[in-house]
């Protein structure tokens, strides 16, 4: 998710913490050791926000040669459940540098907060539907649970708010109310979700379609308007859903033709660099490519657009039939589709 929500969420769980931390340090220290070692809410908030974000670093992960290595890297061994106390103590040993000597704190305090703050980074990730490589480096699955939009402010925001006023009125009650918030939106997003596989497959049983895979994502933003997404033999299908608390409202969509190299590309060499990045490319998006109906040396993500009815992918590589053989293919997005689609999709929402 946003850097943002991520922060939000590993300062919930370090101050879940403090009260109980606090009473550790009690119990082994005398009162005149641990006056400076008392850890408060805005102290949690600050060292399990930073760690929270911290495993985005993997962005800085790059080569001016090769783009698709930023994608290959993205949420893969930084945001793995296995990387979780090595990633911890890279953080708690710059935090105690920087913050826990200034604050008396003990290192491993420190370390508690950073792990706990890092460990949330990858489940919530896990969450959308971008893929994450929770369970590398035994494998390379992108998990992705679809239950929650990249960016949700509907989301974010009161947790955003319940983190703030807790540290700074120094009640834990206000975090208690944030993972109130927390399960509750998830698990209506887990609702959402199983309706809007339901409406899936009634849909494709409707058109009396042979479906191989299914998927279902919220749009952007929010938990009421969803993309259904899914394959045939020859093509990809996407139409979009309100699932809302009454009644729902359906908006066909559009299909494309699944990327066939041999049609859609007869000039490419299949042992050059350019096949291989479609491969790669293949695999992040897990299988979901076809070409550019507006670019005949583009392939394209299609499970993302700014509408969600529609095939106007927000990413691709570009493919130049002059390269040399050793020549990567480009990444690029187009935010230029994204920003267009914004007032529709709201529309889409409050209808």
């Amino acid at each position: 998710m946003d850097p943002v929500s991520q922060g939000v969420l590993g300062a919930i769980a370090t101050q879940a913490v403090v009260r109980f931390t606090n009473r550790s340090i009690r119990s082994r220290s005398t009162v005149e050791s641990t006056a400076g070692q008392q850890v408060t809410l805005a102290k949690a908030a600050l060292l399990g926000a930073l760690a929270g974000m911290a495993p985005d670093l993997d962005i800085l992960i790059q080569s001016d040669t090769d783009s698709l290595l930023s994608l290959e890297y993205h949420r893969q061994f930084t945001h793995s459940l296995f990387f979780i106390p090595l990633g911890g103590l890279i953080c708690a040993a710059i935090f105690y540098c920087v913050l826990g000597r200034w604050w008396q704190l003990s290192f491993k305090s420190v370390y508690l907060f950073a792990v706990l703050g890092y460990a949330t980074h990858g489940l919530l990730d896990s969450c959308t539907s971008y893929g994450t490589q929770l369970f590398w480096p035994f494998s390379d699955e992108r998990v992705s649970w679809n239950i929650i939009s990249i960016i949700d402010p509907l989301f974010t925001i009161p947790l955003l708010l319940l983190v703030v006023i807790a540290a700074k009125s120094k009640k834990q009650r206000y975090v208690y109310w944030a993972i109130v918030w927390l399960c509750v939106y998830v698990s209506f997003g887990v609702v959402q979700h199983h309706r809007a596989l339901k409406a899936g497959n009634a849909l494709v049983a409707e058109r009396h379609q042979q479906m191989i895979r299914l998927e279902v994502k919220p749009s952007f933003g929010n938990l009421l308007v969803w993309k259904i997404v899914y394959e045939t033999d020859l093509h990809f299908y996407v139409d979009a859903i309100k699932l809302g608390f009454f009644e729902s409202k359906f908006w066909p969509g559009s299909h494309v033709n699944k990327l066939d190299i041999d049609r859609d590309l007869p000039w490419l060499d299949k042992s050059s660099q350019q096949a291989q990045d479609i491969e790669r490319f293949r695999w992040f998006s897990s299988g979901f490519i076809s070409k550019d109906p507006n670019n005949p040396y583009q392939v394209v993500d299609m499970r993302y657009s700014a509408l969600p009815n529609e095939v106007k992918p927000l990413w691709g590589i570009r493919l130049s039939p002059e390269a040399s053989a050793k020549q990567h293919a480009e990444f690029y997005t187009d935010s230029i589709k994204s920003s267009r689609g914004f007032d529709v999709l709201w529309q889409m929402v409050v209808e």
